[in-house]
C-alpha cells in the first residue's frame, strides 16, 4: 500500500491516539515522538520476574493440620493453627468489605523441589452473616471476636477452600492460611494476603483529574465506550440477571450526559468492544460475532448486520483508517471503503493460537500490529502487505502470564510499547520492540499484587489506564524508563450497586476523543466523563 509523506504524517499523529475501541472522528494530534526532551534513548534492560512477584516466605504464620484428612477437612476450622496470630487486631476487622487477595502456594515436585505461585482470592462481606467468595454464597463464616473464618465453594472446578485470618499488617489488610480441597480430597494448604480494596486511606482523586459527570448505563456491567458525533457510546456485558447490550449518551454538554437510548438483541447481547468509522458504528458481540450498526442518526442506531466470526466471536475491535481490525481466536481484517459493509481481506492466525493463544486485542501502529495474543504472549506482526503478513517477533512473559492490551508511540527515536496484562498482579510493561525480532523490557509500573489492570491509552507522554479497582491512573512516560503516576481518579467505591467480590471490576474502558474529555466505562457506575490533563 501506497502512502503520501502528508498522509503518513497524518497517521502517524492519529495512530498514538488509538485503543481498543476505535479512532475518533476528530482527535487531538499528539507529538510525533514525546520523549527526547527529557530521555536520550538510553537504557538498562531488565530482567522480567513475571507478574507476581513472591514475598519469599509465606504471607502468615498460621498452619494447616492435614494429617488424616478427609472429604470435609476444609470444612473442620479446628485444623488450623492460629496461636502466633493476632486476635486483637482481628476483633476490630469490619464486619463488611470487598477483599482481594493474592494467594502463594508451594507445590511439591516429583524431585523434591517446590515450585511456587500465586492465585487469587475474592471475598465479599456483607454484615455479620452474609457474603460471598468467588462470587458464591459462603458456607461458613465466623468474624467476630478474634476470628476471621470462612468457608466457601466454588461449584465449577468442584472447589471447597477455608480461609483463616492471621495478622492484620494495616487496617486495610488480613494476612492469613487457605485450605484447598478438590472433590472431596485435601489439595494444599497455602498462605494469602488480602486487601480491602477501596479503604487503603487513598483520597479518591490526586493531580487535577476532575470528574465532571456520570451516568450508569441501562444494560448490563459497563465495560468499554466509544466517542463519536457528539454521542458517547458504551457497550455491557451480560451481568447476573440483566442482559448486556448498547447505551447511547448526548455528550454535547459534557457535564449533563442524556442517556438517549439502549439497544439489547435476544440471543446477542454479551458486548465487549466498540469502535466507528464516519456513520458506521462496530460492536464486538462475545460468541457471535461483529455487528455493525448505522448511526447517521447518532441517538438512533440501527441494525445492518452480523459479521460471524466461529465460535468464540469478537472480543474488541480497532479502527485505523480504511480497516478494521475483530480480535477472537484469530485477528480478521476488513476493507472500510464501505463503512456499513465491511470486506474481509484476511485471517491473521498465530502458531500459538492453538495452544494457549488467541488474538485478545490489538494496536496498530507504522504498519505494524501489536497483538495481545492471550497466554500466547505479545506479538508483533508487519501487516503493510496483506498478502505477505509476517510475524516479525513475540514478547514471552516468564510466567505465562495473560497478555490482554497495549499502546505504541515514538519516544527518543526508539518505538517503544506499553504492554499490560489482566488477573492479580498484571501491569505495565515497557518494551522497546524497535527491533521486533529482539524486544527488550526497559520498564515497568506496578499496582498493587491483589489487583489487575485492563486497558490503557497512550496520549502523547502521558498513559491513561483503567485499572478496575484502582480506578484511572494517569502515568508520565516521558521518561519511559521511569514511568511515575501525575494523577489518579478511584472509580471503585464499594456502596456502587451490583459491585462483587470478583477482581474484574470497576474501571474497564477508556476513549480520549479529542475534545479536552476523558470518558470511561466503570463496570458499576457506567459512563464517568473527565477533564483530561
Amino acid at each position: 500500500m501506497e502512502v503520501s509523506a502528508r498522509s503518513l504524517s497524518t497517521l502517524l499523529a492519529t495512530l498514538l491516539l488509538l485503543l481498543l475501541t476505535g479512532c475518533d472522528d476528530d482527535p487531538k494530534p499528539s507529538s510525533p515522538d514525546a520523549g527526547p526532551a527529557v530521555w536520550d534513548g538510553t537504557y538498562t534492560e531488565l530482567a522480567d520476574p513475571g507478574d507476581w512477584i513472591d514475598p519469599g516466605a509465606p504471607y502468615a504464620p498460621c498452619t494447616f493440620n492435614a494429617t488424616d484428612a478427609g472429604t470435609r477437612a476444609c470444612e473442620e476450622l479446628a485444623r488450623f493453627d492460629v496461636s502466633r496470630c493476632d486476635r486483637e487486631a482481628l476483633a476490630a476487622v469490619p464486619q463488611e468489605g470487598i477483599y482481594q487477595g493474592i494467594v502463594r502456594n508451594e507445590i511439591a515436585l516429583r524431585d523434591g523441589g517446590v515450585r511456587i505461585v500465586s492465585s487469587d482470592l475474592s471475598l465479599n462481606l456483607q454484615g455479620e452473616d452474609a457474603g460471598t467468595m468467588f462470587g458464591e454464597p459462603l458456607l461458613q463464616r465466623d468474624t467476630q471476636g478474634g476470628d476471621f473464618a470462612l468457608v466457601g465453594q466454588l461449584p465449577v472446578t468442584a472447589s471447597t477452600f477455608a480461609v483463616v485470618g492471621c495478622k492484620r499488617p494495616a487496617p486495610h489488610i488480613i494476612t492469613g492460611c487457605i485450605a484447598t480441597c478438590r472433590r472431596g480430597a485435601f489439595v494444599r494448604a497455602s498462605t494469602f494476603e488480602a486487601h480491602r480494596v477501596a479503604k487503603s486511606g487513598e483520597p479518591e482523586s490526586s493531580g487535577g483529574l476532575t470528574l465532571l459527570a456520570e451516568h450508569r448505563a441501562a444494560l448490563g456491567q459497563a465495560v468499554d465506550v466509544h466517542v463519536t458525533r457528539g454521542h458517547a457510546y458504551v457497550v455491557s456485558l451480560r451481568h447476573r440477571d440483566q442482559p448486556g447490550g448498547l447505551t447511547v449518551f448526548d455528550v454535547s454538554n459534557p457535564r449533563a450526559p442524556l442517556l438517549r437510548t439502549s439497544i439489547s438483541l435476544a440471543g446477542n447481547n454479551d458486548w465487549n468492544g466498540v469502535g466507528s468509522k464516519d456513520h458506521a458504528l462496530y460492536i464486538a458481540g462475545n460468541g457471535t460475532g461483529t455487528l455493525v450498526y448505522d448511526i447517521s442518526q447518532p441517538d438512533n442506531p440501527v441494525f445492518i448486520r452480523l459479521i460471524p466470526s466461529g465460535d468464540y466471536g469478537t472480543h474488541t475491535v480497532f479502527v485505523d483508517g480504511n480497516r478494521l481490525y475483530t480480535m477472537g481466536i484469530s485477528t480478521h481484517v476488513y476493507d472500510l471503503t464501505d463503512p456499513l459493509n465491511p470486506a474481509l481481506l484476511t485471517v491473521i492466525s498465530l502458531p500459538e493460537d492453538a495452544t494457549g493463544g488467541g488474538s485478545h486485542d490489538a494496536f496498530l501502529y507504522e504498519q505494524r500490529l501489536y497483538i495481545s495474543n492471550s497466554f500466547g504472549g505479545y506479538a508483533v506482526v508487519d501487516v503493510a502487505n496483506l498478502e505477505d503478513v509476517r510475524v516479525l517477533g513475540r514478547y514471552l512473559r516468564p510466567d505465562q502470564s495473560f497478555a490482554h492490551h497495549s499502546a505504541v508511540g515514538t519516544f527518543g527515536g526508539k518505538t517503544i510499547a506499553f504492554e499490560g496484562g489482566e488477573m492479580s498482579a498484571s501491569h505495565v510493561r515497557v518494551l522497546d520492540v524497535t527491533d521486533p525480532a529482539h524486544i527488550v523490557k526497559m520498564g515497568e509500573f506496578r499496582m498493587r499484587q491483589v489487583t489487575s489492570m485492563h486497558n490503557l491509552l497512550l496520549r502523547g507522554h502521558l498513559l491513561y489506564v483503567a485499572w478496575y479497582q484502582e480506578g484511572v491512573r494517569v502515568l508520565d512516560v516521558s521518561n519511559p524508563t521511569q514511568p511515575r503516576q501525575v494523577a489518579h481518579y478511584q472509580t471503585f467505591r464499594e456502596e456502587d450497586p451490583g459491585r462483587g467480590d470478583s477482581n474484574l471490576e470497576g474501571a474497564f474502558g477508556l476513549n480520549i476523543p479529542g475534545d479536552g474529555r476523558v470518558y470511561v466505562a466503570d463496570s458499576s457506575r457506567g459512563l464517568l466523563i473527565f477533564e483530561e490533563l
